[in-house]
């Protein structure tokens, strides 16, 4: 422990007893889905923070894979230790300092949720190279590139089996809009809200970190696929 930098000594020992906590509490109990736990993410926690795996890039709440790198690499923390630090501040989240909008409410996810989530979390955060997982058939297409930006996460859409809820359904908004107009409310979603829904909420940084080639393929999957299950 003595070769490992001071911020991840100072954190060691509670890192070991929220594994141990965590361990404790799991004797007897359902071992937690880690895929349920990605789909979950996405939809409840993605719209606040960045994780390479879940394909998430809002910086509302920390970066994700940021936070836990460092002390993955140096040996410090493993994949239950994450997992406990995790379920800790699901439970008890740090305070605003002053921010309001970057506040998580405690409990914003319970029982399995919780367990589930946390648990993915802890698989995957700060891992290296760690990527959202491959779409079948998609061929590195716009379908792979919806999944890759966690757009699932926010947005329903069943071509995709995607089920979130945080922004428009795209099987209700899409159908009949251009392809220009599906590409302004991905790089610029402020130009035009939804009825019903708030700004301020989807990242408006799609323009710089789309690649343009996966912009015009994400483009054209929305307004192919949107609604079709609905035909």
């Amino acid at each position: 422990m003595q070769n490992l930098p001071k911020p991840i000594r100072r954190l060691a020992p509670l890192a070991a007893l929220l594994a141990a906590v965590l361990v404790i509490a799991g004797c007897g109990t359902s071992s937690p889905d880690i895929a349920r736990g990605r789909v979950l993410f996405t939809s409840k926690c993605g719209v606040c923070h960045t994780l390479a795996q879940a394909g998430t890039t809002a910086t509302i709440g920390p970066n994700l894979d940021d936070a836990f790198a460092a002390a993955r690499e140096e040996g410090g923390f493993d994949s239950a230790t994450v997992e406990g630090i995790v379920k800790n501040q699901i439970d008890n989240p740090r305070p605003s300092i002053g921010n309001p909008a970057s506040y998580m409410p405690p409990h914003i996810v319970e029982g399995e949720d919780a367990d589930d989530i946390a648990a993915y979390v802890g698989k995957y955060a700060g891992v290296p190279g760690a990527a959202p997982p491959k779409v079948a058939g998609a061929e590195g297409g716009g379908a792979q590139v919806f999944a890759n930006n966690g757009c699932g996460g926010c947005h329903t859409l069943a071509a995709a089996n995607a089920g979130g809820t945080t922004g428009p359904d795209f099987d209700e908004v899409l159908p009949g809009q251009s392809e220009a107009e599906i590409e302004e409310s991905i790089v610029d979603p402020e130009a035009k809200i939804a009825e019903g829904y708030k700004g301020g909420i989807m990242p408006q940084t799609f323009g710089e970190t789309i690649k343009p080639e996966e912009l015009k393929e994400l483009v054209k999957f929305l307004s192919e696929n949107a609604g079709k299950s609905k035909e």
